[in-house]
């Protein structure tokens, strides 16, 4: 049986890093280094049971190599379960590129990576992710067809991630209000990027009363002023008097810190991975009479977009799918409820019920 076991618990560098491959059952890690161009990655493909594993590559300026593997372990994991639950017959796999995304791109760096990608040859298929726009995976693509979200295609993930997760926060709403209108509801979006831009667009339209926050202050203002909604402080966003925090930047917001300070009733946000440690704070949230929607469920609507690039289906195939988000939240809702287990362990066993099945049948790549 295909087993979730917790990244966060572990401390990388007390540890060799095929050990940690082993024990959270990975199958490749490629480190990737290239002084010319000053590329510094990591490619880490998980599982690839359901499929070649297909993740988008993320550029941060990590605090060491110790955090971007940390990071890239937790992400390409992540996307085994969200490929899984979403139906697809893709595996899961990510990258990190250590470095200011701000300052450190360029046309020979995103090359060179496509080149590293390459040679795994179809195993692993990148996209865009935190730091990465579609302009840079056309530079990747010059050196490898492993790559989906280019222009002209399938295009930014960012609206069909944004529209799965305002759907699955109405599935939320719906078992916790008796209504999944979202009209005069108070939501709290943290991060107004691409997907929380879009995500702040489909509240307004609702009528819910937004506020947002985010590290870049021209997005910040600008999406204020479009959509008309209120900004708080980067720690300020934690106290407000809300209904549902949507948490849609980096992962672990969710921590012992913010659930003492949270008032939200519905935890629901585009984010990876926002429970710092799932089996305590997944637990603590479900105690707390809070519905968490599981991230890896909620957010798939990227990962779909790109399906639909990689099989040749349509935008509207994409959005049709991402529709069905609502769906697979509320069943995990009440699954989680009637058998009063968290509602990230009720999604991780529908993911992994699909991988153990589908691999008495088929070999990972």
């Amino acid at each position: 049986m295909f087993e979730v076991k917790n990244i966060e618990d572990t401390n990388l560098a007390e540890n060799p890093v095929i050990a940690q491959m082993s024990k959270y059952d990975h199958e490749q890690l490629l480190f990737c280094n290239d002084n010319a161009t000053g590329l510094k990655a990591i490619i880490a493909v998980h599982n690839t049971v359901l499929g070649p594993a297909l993740g988008g590559t993320r550029m941060w300026a990590y605090s060491d190599e110790m955090e971007a593997l940390k990071d890239v372990l937790r992400l390409s994991r992540g996307m085994t379960y969200k490929n899984s639950i979403s139906g697809l017959n893709l595996g899961g796999g990510k990258a990190v590129i250590i470095g200011d995304a701000r300052s450190m791109k360029s046309e020979a760096l995103f090359r060179r990576f496509g080149k590293f990608v390459n040679s795994l040859g179809g195993k692993y298929i990148t996209a865009e992710d935190v730091g990465i726009s579609p302009i840079d995976m056309t530079w990747v693509s010059m050196e490898t067809n492993h790559v989906v979200g280019l222009p002209g295609k399938s295009g930014d993930p960012s609206p069909v991630t944004a529209h799965g997760t305002y759907v699955g926060m109405k599935a939320c709403a719906k078992e916790q209000f008796g209504s999944d209108s979202l009209t005069g509801k108070k939501v709290a979006v943290q991060g107004v990027g691409h997907v929380g831009e879009y995500l702040v667009e489909s509240l307004a339209k609702e009528g819910a009363e937004i506020y947002i926050t985010d590290i870049h202050e021209p997005t910040l203002k600008r999406v204020a002023e479009t959509f008309g909604a209120k900004v708080v402080g980067l720690d300020e966003i934690y106290d407000i008097d809300m209904d549902i925090y949507a948490p849609c930047a980096l992962g672990a917001t969710v921590n012992d810190e913010t659930l003492d300070r949270l008032k939200c009733s519905i935890i629901a946000g585009a984010a990876n991975n926002q429970l710092q440690n799932e089996t305590i704070h997944g637990k603590a949230v479900m105690q707390r009479g809070m519905i968490y929607a599981p991230d890896f469920a909620l957010n798939a609507g990227g990962v779909i977009n790109c399906y639909s690039e990689v099989k040749g289906l349509s935008s509207q195939w994409a959005m049709g799918k991402a529709e069905e988000i609502y769906g697979t939240i509320a069943n995990i809702v009440k699954r989680s409820k009637a058998e009063n287990v968290p509602t990230y362990q009720i999604a991780n066993k529908m993911a992994e019920e699909r991988i153990a099945s589908i691999g008495k049948v088929k070999l990972p790549l």
